[in-house]
C-alpha cells in the first residue's frame, strides 16, 4: 500500500507550511527545503505534482494493497535532496534518520520514532521516471514565473523568455578504459560470477578460481609493464616491441583458456537436470534466477571476445582500431570518449548534456546527447522548449550548434535566433550580428556557464547511476533539484529581506518610544 501523503498527522508533527528555518544558516539544506515548502504550499500547484505521483510512480502496481511503504511526496524530497546536495545513499540515510527539519520536511513528528533502511532508499528513489521529472519540472518551473512576475501576476503580464543554450559533459563512474584493463573487467566478472554458479550448484570445475584471477591479473600486468620501456635506440626499440607482442600474446592465450574453460562450464550448467535453468521463467512468472544468471555470464562472454580480439589486431598485427567499435566501459557501455578542447582537459568520458536557461536562472529543459553532436539538437531543444513554454521567443548559442539548416529552422520558432556563425562572415552575416538585439544576447550568453557550473557543483559532475536509464533519471532529477533550489533561494532572500525591514521598524520604535520618554532627574538635583 503507498499513499501519496499520510492525511492523519501525528502526535509532535508540525504541518510542512508551518516549518521554520533558521534565518542565520548558511547551509544548502534550508534552501532546497524552502522551496519544496513553496511546492507543498500552492494549493494548485502540489495537487497536479501529487496526482503525477500518484498515477506515473509504478502505473501497473496497485497502491491500495500491501504493506504501507513510503509516501510519494517523501521519495520526491529524498531525491531531490541527494541530488541537491550532492550526496551519495549513506548520507542521505543519515540525514532522513537523523536531521529534524529534514524529517518535519518528510511529515515525521518529535515522538514519532520512523526509521528508513539504505536500501529502501535506493529502491524507492529509482521509481522515478525521466518522463515524470520532466513533467515535475514544467510544472516547477511555471511556478517560479509566477514568483518572480508576482503574487498578482498574470500569464499575458509574464515577460517574454530569453533562453540560453549550452553542452557539457556528465562523467560516467569509470576508470580510464584500455584495451587490456577493459579485458581483465571482462575475464574477472566472467570468472567470478561463473565460481559462484558452480559452488552454489556443488561443481568443483572453478574450486581454483580465486588462483586463476591472480594468474589473468599477472599477465595483464606484465603486458602493462612491457609498454613503459623508455629505449631510444632502434635495436632496443625492436627488442623491446618483440617482447611487448610476447607479454600480450601470453595475456589473450590465458584469457582464451579461460574463456573456453567457462562456456564449455556454462554447457554444463544449462544441462537439463540442473535445477531452476529448463524454464525459462520462475514460479511467479518471472525470469528464473539461473536463466538471469547465464544471461550475465554470457554478456561478460562478448565484452572479452571483442577486447581479444581488439588486442591481437592492434598490437600483434599493428591494426588501427575504429573509434566506432571501441567499447570504454563494459560497466557502462553508453560511455563516450568526449574531447571538446578545454584547457586542460584532453578527453571527459561520459555523456553530453544539453540544458536550455531562461533569464530568471531556471532550466526549461534538457536533452542527454546520447551519440548526439551540439549541431544535432539545436532545433529539439528550441523546438521542446517552445512546446512547454509559447512565450520563449529569444534563444543563444555558441558556434558549436551552427549549421546552415539550423539557422533557417530557428527562424520560424524564434524572434530572434542569436547563433554566431563560423569562418569569415559576409557583409548580411556581419550585419546581423551587429544588430543591438544580438549583440545583447550574446553577451549575456555565458551567464549559461554558471549554470552549468551550478548543476556540477549541485550533482552533475560524476554519475554514480547504472545504466542509461539510471543516467537520464540521474540527470532529470537533477534539473529539478536545480530549479526548487532556485525558488527557495529566491523566497530566502525575500524572507531576509523582510527580516531585515522588520528589524529596522523595530529599531526605529525603540528610538521613538526613548524620545516620548521624559528624562530621568538624578536623585541628589532631586532632593
Amino acid at each position: 500500500m503507498r499513499v501519496v501523503q499520510n492525511q492523519q498527522m501525528t502526535i509532535g508533527e508540525v504541518d510542512i507550511s508551518q516549518i521554520t528555518f533558521d534565518p542565520k544558516s548558511r547551509d544548502d539544506i534550508p534552501k532546497i527545503l524552502r522551496g519544496l515548502q513553496h511546492l507543498y504550499m500552492q494549493p494548485e500547484l502540489r495537487a497536479s505534482v501529487f496526482e503525477l505521483l500518484k498515477t506515473q510512480i509504478a502505473p501497473a502496481v496497485n497502491k491500495s494493497n500491501g504493506r504501507p511503504g513510503m509516501t510519494l511526496w517523501t521519495i520526491l524530497v529524498c531525491g531531490v535532496i541527494r541530488l541537491d546536495l550532492n550526496i551519495d545513499y549513506d548520507r542521505l540515510h543519515e540525514l532522513v534518520n537523523h536531521h529534524n527539519t529534514l524529517r518535519e520536511m518528510l511529515g515525521h513528528g518529535a515522538f514519532e520514532d520512523v526509521r528508513y533502511h539504505h536500501q529502501t532508499l535506493k529502491d524507492n528513489v529509482s521509481l522515478l521516471t525521466p518522463e515524470l521529472l520532466d513533467q515535475i519540472n514544467q510544472l516547477v518551473v511555471k511556478s517560479g514565473h509566477a514568483l518572480m512576475v508576482g503574487a498578482n501576476g498574470k500569464k499575458k503580464d509574464a515577460p517574454a523568455l530569453r533562453g540560453r543554450c549550452d553542452s557539457f559533459v556528465l562523467e560516467t563512474n569509470v576508470h580510464f578504459p584500455t584495451d587490456i584493463n577493459l579485458l581483465w573487467d571482462a575475464m574477472r566478472k566472467l570468472i567470478t560470477l561463473t565460481a559462484q554458479w558452480c559452488e552454489l550448484q556443488g561443481l568443483s570445475t572453478w574450486r581454483q578460481h580465486a588462483l586463476n584471477l591472480r594468474q589473468v591479473k599477472q599477465h595483464m600486468r606484465s603486458a602493462q609493464n612491457k609498454k613503459r620501456s623508455r629505449a631510444k635506440s632502434p635495436e632496443k626499440q625492436d627488442k623491446n616491441e618483440a617482447l611487448v607482442k610476447a607479454a600480450h600474446q601470453d595475456y589473450i592465450d590465458c584469457a582464451q583458456g579461460y574463456l573456453d574453460k567457462a562456456r564449455q562450464t556454462l554447457i554444463e550448467l544449462t544441462q537439463p537436470g540442473v535445477t531452476g535453468v529448463t524454464g525459462t521463467t520462475d514460479a511467479s512468472g518471472g525470469v528464473s534466477i539461473n536463466v538471469a544468471r547465464k544471461i550475465e555470464i554470457e554478456g561478460f562472454m562478448v565484452h572479452a571476445t571483442r577486447q581479444i580480439d581488439q588486442i591481437r589486431r592492434r598490437v600483434i598485427l599493428g591494426q588501427t582500431i575504429a573509434h566506432e567499435e571501441k567499447v570504454f566501459s563494459i560497466f557502462e557501455p553508453h560511455t563516450e570518449w568526449i574531447s571538446k578542447g578545454k584547457a586542460g582537459v584532453a578527453v571527459e568520458l561520459g555523456v553530453k548534456v544539453c540544458i536550455l536557461e531562461d533569464q530568471h536562472q531556471f532550466i526549461l529543459h534538457h536533452q542527454v546527447m546520447q551519440n548526439q553532436s551540439d549541431e544535432e539538437v539545436c532545433i529539439e531543444m528550441v523546438s521542446q522548449a517552445k512546446k512547454r513554454f509559447a512565450n520563449l521567443n529569444v534563444c543563444s548559442f555558441d558556434k558549436g550548434f551552427h549549421s546552415k539548416p539550423n539557422q533557417d529552422a530557428l527562424k520560424d520558432l524564434l524572434e530572434v535566433v542569436v547563433l554566431p556563425r563560423k569562418g569569415k562572415l559576409s557583409k548580411e552575416s556581419q550585419a546581423i550580428e551587429e544588430a543591438p538585439e544580438f549583440v545583447k544576447a550574446r553577451r549575456a550568453h555565458s551567464a549559461v556557464e554558471s549554470a552549468i557550473n551550478g548543476l556540477e557543483v549541485h550533482g552533475l559532475d560524476v554519475c554514480p547511476d547504472r545504466g542509461i536509464t539510471g543516467f537520464k533519471r540521474y540527470v532529470a532529477l537533477a534539473v529539478v533539484a536545480r530549479n526548487i533550489h532556485r525558488i527557495g533561494a529566491i523566497l530566502w532572500q525575500r524572507d531576509q529581506e523582510d527580516l531585515k525591514r522588520e528589524l529596522l521598524r523595530g529599531s526605529r520604535r525603540d528610538q521613538k518610544r526613548e524620545g516620548l520618554r521624559e528624562p530621568e532627574i538624578p536623585h541628589r538635583l532631586a532632593a
